[in-house]
């Protein structure tokens, strides 16, 4: 039985922290996740474009302070960051599509996490082919059969569906989880309540 969805995408700084958190979460506890790829901007867009005009006129105490909070975030968890990718924000069509067509191999984690490091880590535009085919190449992945897949419908409407589900299940943005199919988390910083929530829902 899956006791957590995690819905994120890989261009979201904190879905780097609240992916990490997870895996560690699950070796921990050996709680289950569904790993739920959607597109933040297509959120953002439809029900939260608060964000976008953030962007646009930025409050310049914010972002210092947002600047320290991913820094202490990786520090805490003990992962390098790169603050504000060069490319930023990033198309992460190709990669949220990725994760779906892999998924069925068993190499959504493994695929995942290293496009949160080639794109928060090491920089690299997430959103181009060459550095996509590094990311699988590392994974062990046929390259010419991961392009192949994601121009497929299927794939397309999977990640659609996906990102339409988190919505109409009252999310706003990536990470959202729920335990439980009902019980709502977003954000990297509720790690704990989610522990709590699924210790609890076991007893």
């Amino acid at each position: 039985m899956t006791e957590m969805e995690c819905f994120f995408d890989c261009s979201s700084p904190w879905s780097y922290f609240a992916f990490e958190s997870l895996l560690h979460m699950q070796q921990e506890i050996e709680v289950t996740i569904q790993w739920r790829p959607i597109l933040v901007g297509g959120v953002f867009n439809a029900v939260n474009p608060s964000v976008h005009n953030a962007r646009e006129k930025p409050v310049p105490a914010k972002s210092a302070y947002g600047k320290k909070d991913q820094q202490d975030w990786a520090r805490y968890l003990g992962i390098p960051i790169h603050y504000r990718p060069t490319v930023f924000p990033v198309n992460s069509v190709k990669a949220m599509r990725a994760c779906i067509a892999l998924e069925p191999d068993g190499k959504l984690v493994p695929f995942a996490r290293e496009t949160f490091k080639a794109y928060w880590i090491e920089d690299q535009d997430i959103s181009q082919v060459p550095v996509l085919t590094n990311v699988l190449r590392k994974i062990d992945a046929n390259p010419d059969k991961l392009f192949a897949a994601i121009d497929q419908q299927p794939v397309k409407d999977a990640l659609r569906a996906s990102t339409q589900e988190l919505i109409d299940r009252g999310g706003f943005g990536s990470p959202t989880m729920f335990v439980g199919g009902d019980d709502m988390y977003f954000g990297n910083d509720r790690m704990p309540l989610i522990k709590d929530a699924v210790l609890r829902r076991r007893s």
